[in-house]
């Protein structure tokens, strides 16, 4: 079962990320699948800490929270489907759907993203910039290369 969550960016199109390694905040752009100037990666590194991580560990815990909860309406039609089906074929046995049958899974509402955090540009990855903690602008790594620089 695969289920499509979307998560907010703010309005300069930044996403929220975690480092799974020092568990600090920061943000990097969002790129279209389409967009020609998304780099290619294979690992990320954190702009705060500049240790890598694979391209799934960046999520934070209020996103992981986020996207379990809107499985759950999802699990609860599998739930209700799945019954169906199972009796649908038994003759013997005579099974009517309740319409009113529910695990109670309610998807969480959309968190908000803010506005926080100072835009940098790695000189060289340019067309990926990073929004971080605005005290956390002297020493920074490149997203894509790891590569220090200073904003």
């Amino acid at each position: 079962m695969e289920i499509r969550v979307g998560l907010p960016l703010d309005t300069d199109g930044f996403l929220r990320r975690e480092c799974p390694t020092c568990e600090r905040e920061f943000k990097w752009f969002h790129h279209e699948q389409s967009d020609p100037d998304a780099e290619i990666a294979t690992q990320y590194f954190c702009p705060l800490c500049g240790v890598a991580a694979g391209l799934n560990a960046w999520w934070t815990q209020t996103q992981i929270a986020y996207a379990r909860g809107q499985a759950g309406p999802s699990l609860d039609q599998m739930m209700q489907d799945t019954i169906a089906s199972a009796f649908k074929s038994a003759k013997s046995i005579k099974f009517e759907v309740n319409k009113n049958f529910s695990l109670g899974l309610d998807a969480p509402s959309t968190p908000e993203e803010p506005n926080d955090m100072t835009i940098v540009v790695p000189p060289c990855h340019s067309n990926e910039p990073l929004k971080v903690p605005e005290s956390a602008t002297n020493l920074l790594h490149c997203l894509i290369c790891g590569s220090e620089f200073t904003a």
